[in-house]
């Protein structure tokens, strides 16, 4: 793994787009800190909050309809370098709404463009593989984790000597878009322009089938994302320092995983890895459940954490991998069933804590786990495995 990091920071373009999927979980990291402040201030129930919260996936599914016509004019690097700054501005006027269609309208758009941001760095990703000739997707997604654990811990942190989310999240959006901008050079060399296909094409079984586990996968993450900061403090009465370390140990683990898990892939195989990863995050969420303190649902976002980071990778190759689908295809649609899932997620753990309580909520990824690890069971598309590691390569990576 050092060795990997070593190298990959030597190849500067790729060090410029690997820190554009790390801002999306710095500026996450913060937003969940943020969250019970935001639901206390503008009067949000558990079931109007998760309400609210299905703006986002609404704005991706409308990024996902403009894409084609926005990168067929547009170069992913021009689109990087101001898409990311964008994001950043509205985070910021997101944590700090003074009223709810404010709110709204900040989640609306921040869906909107974390989709068309995600297509443009992991198409630019591709491009630089092929132009350097090695891979590098795992280390670029890993890097998304440790911002997610980074910005975690620097919230607890700030709350510890009394900095405010409002103030915490200007901090941190100034400081990536001094980063981005540092960095203008090496994105603006990334002119491609994206050319994809527009027309509609219904998905077979075993597309759905991956899809499925792929949306509970982000479920999850989203979830834990959006939900374990208020689980923590209206379940477990934690003080305010501690409430983001669920989603920080989470993100550690998730971090660990995805940048040791190319090699892991290619001894044990993908369908084994999706069938245990699976199996260790419903047991994670069953410790977080029924969790009388901060501790051990600690320990279980952890095992949360361990248990989903290696399945998206066997996923991401499976899908290209089944005969009568291309690449594109297989990719979109399977991303698809993972932004649902992502976005949609912690809105129907909010409407059943709505009903009942947070618990309850949560136990429904229970349930969702055990059943991708079934759908993984039956999905004949991931008993090969998804690497192959090759003596002559310096590093083992897989891409996803």
């Amino acid at each position: 793994m050092i060795k990997n990091i070593a190298s990959f920071i030597k190849i500067k373009p790729a060090v410029a787009v690997g820190f554009l999927f790390s801002v999306s979980s710095l500026l996450f990291g913060t937003w969940v800190a943020a969250i019970p402040g935001i639901k206390y201030r503008l009067g949000f129930s558990d079931g109007s909050l998760g309400l609210s919260l299905l703006l986002s996936p609404l704005g991706a599914i409308t990024g996902m309809l403009l894409s084609t016509r926005v990168f067929s004019k547009i170069s992913v690097g021009n689109w990087m370098m101001r898409g990311y700054i964008v994001i950043c501005v509205i985070m910021v006027l997101q944590i700090n709404s003074v009223n709810r269609v404010m709110f709204w309208m900040c989640l609306y758009c921040y869906g909107l463009f974390s989709f068309l941001n995600g297509v443009s760095a992991n198409a630019t990703v591709n491009i630089l593989e092929k132009k350097y000739n090695r891979l590098m997707m795992s280390t670029c997604h890993g890097m998304y984790s440790l911002g997610g654990a980074v910005s975690a811990g620097l919230a607890a942190l700030l709350f510890a000597i009394r900095i405010p989310s409002a103030i915490q999240i200007v901090l941190v959006a100034v400081t990536i878009i001094i980063v981005i901008l540092s960095n203008k050079k090496h994105l603006l060399t990334n002119t491609e322009i994206i050319h994809s296909r527009s027309n509609f094409k219904l998905p077979s079984l075993t597309i759905l089938g991956i899809s499925f586990i792929c949306m509970v996968s982000f479920m999850a993450e989203g979830c834990v994302a959006d939900w374990s900061a208020i689980y923590f403090k209206e379940v477990l009465f934690a003080p305010k320092a501690l409430v983001s370390l669920g989603y920080a140990g989470f993100s550690v683990a998730m971090t660990i995983g995805r940048l040791n898990g190319d090699s892991l892939i290619g001894k044990i195989g993908g369908k084994k890895i999706v069938i245990a990863g699976c199996l260790l995050a419903a047991t994670g969420f069953l410790i977080v459940v029924i969790s009388p303190v901060v501790i051990s649902a600690i320990i279980g976002y952890i095992m949360i954490g361990f248990g989903c980071c290696c399945i998206v990778p066997v996923l991401f190759s499976a899908s290209q991998n089944i005969p009568g689908v291309s690449t594109v295809e297989g990719f979109a649609m399977v991303t698809t069933g993972g932004l649902i899932g992502f976005l949609a997620g912690p809105s129907i753990i909010g409407f059943i804590s709505e009903k009942a309580n947070l618990s309850k909520g949560l136990s429904l990824l229970i349930l969702m786990e055990l059943a991708a690890a079934f759908a993984a069971w039956q999905n004949k598309f991931l008993i090969r495995k998804n690497i192959v590691i090759e003596p002559e390569l310096p590093f083992d990576e897989q891409i996803y």
